[in-house]
């Protein structure tokens, strides 16, 4: 089998010896190139030569930005069943989508974990979402996408990393508290929720997309609005209609309560199962795709591809 090992060095967890050890793990099961991304996108370029060569597999050793990267590489041309199968490595500070397919949340767990099943043969058909923008650009996101204040945070968080600072989840927690305080608009919403033949939902101040649950992990903690998301159905979708502080607390607790059902209450909007949504903003608004800032948009339209690409899991 040949397969591209896809390398981020700059990733959180990993080290160039740490890398080495992984790649001699599976020499001897693969005939394994490694390549070493350089650049924001290079995952990309790197996962595409891969499916346009032939590949069997690509193995993504990095956090989700280095495999949403890859994933898109590789659906570049859309889905097909000839692609080379996606096999991850999580080494980035969150891993929520190595997290959600059940690989441990290390590298040489998943390592482990990855050549069993690729001595096996096991894969699983997983479903995206896709984000269209109005210019016609278009991009898959294998967990969530964000419109609003977590976009703002992740971009607040990606302005200190590029400063020197480690990402970790403590990180992200005090930039998202000094951002909700000091940083977002809370009290002008401007986000509309669209879904094909039903009546809007106006008046949301952020919105969560899901393609599975969690949505994201706080250290080990999972942070789950939306618990009926999943890999096999269409996209969840959590909005809130407040930023007050009292309805924020309460939500974020639901968030880190293990539950089945949707949040609940008057300030919380729940949409379950959608194939297609969009999200309008009356102002150019911030958005993430899997924990990548992509820039403000006033208008992205999110839909449900099923089946889309192969796991090795």
């Amino acid at each position: 089998m040949r397969a591209m090992l896809i390398a981020n060095p700059k990733a959180t967890s990993t080290s160039r010896r740490a890398r080495d050890i992984l790649v001699r793990a599976f020499t001897g099961d693969l005939d394994l190139v490694l390549a070493e991304t350089g650049h924001r996108g290079h995952a990309t370029e790197l996962a595409r030569q891969a499916a346009v060569e032939g590949y069997d597999a690509v193995i993504a050793l990095g956090g989700d930005g280095t495999v949403n990267e890859a994933v898109n590489g590789l659906l570049a041309d859309g889905p097909s069943a000839e692609l080379p199968a996606l096999a991850v490595l999580p080494c980035g500070s969150a891993n929520v989508f190595a997290r959600a397919l059940g690989l441990p949340d290390d590298p040489i767990g998943a390592t482990t974990a990855v050549l069993e099943a690729l001595r096996a043969g096991r894969q699983r058909s997983v479903g995206l979402g896709t984000a269209s923008l109005p210019d016609g650009t278009e991009r898959y996101f294998t967990f969530c996408a964000g419109v609003g204040l977590d976009a703002e945070v992740i971009r607040e968080v990606e302005r200190r990393r590029a400063a020197g600072i480690r990402a970790d989840p403590s990180l992200y927690v005090r930039t998202a508290v000094r951002h909700f305080f000091s940083g977002t608009d809370r009290r002008r919403p401007a986000l509309t929720l669209e879904q094909p033949g039903r009546p809007p939902k106006s008046g949301l101040f952020l919105a969560f997309v899901s393609n599975t649950s969690p949505w994201t992990f706080m250290g080990r903690v999972p942070v789950n609005p939306s618990p009926k998301a999943h890999f096999g159905r269409g996209l969840d979708v959590f909005g809130m209609r407040s930023l007050e502080l009292g309805p924020t607390v309460g939500v974020l607790a639901q968030m880190l309560t293990t539950r089945t059902r949707p949040l609940q209450g008057r300030h919380v909007v729940n949409v379950h199962d959608a194939a297609e949504v969009t999200l309008r903003a009356d102002h150019p608004v911030a958005f993430q795709l899997d924990g990548d800032y992509l820039g403000e948009q006033r208008s992205v339209t999110f839909r449900s591809v099923p089946k889309a690409i192969r796991i090795v899991i």
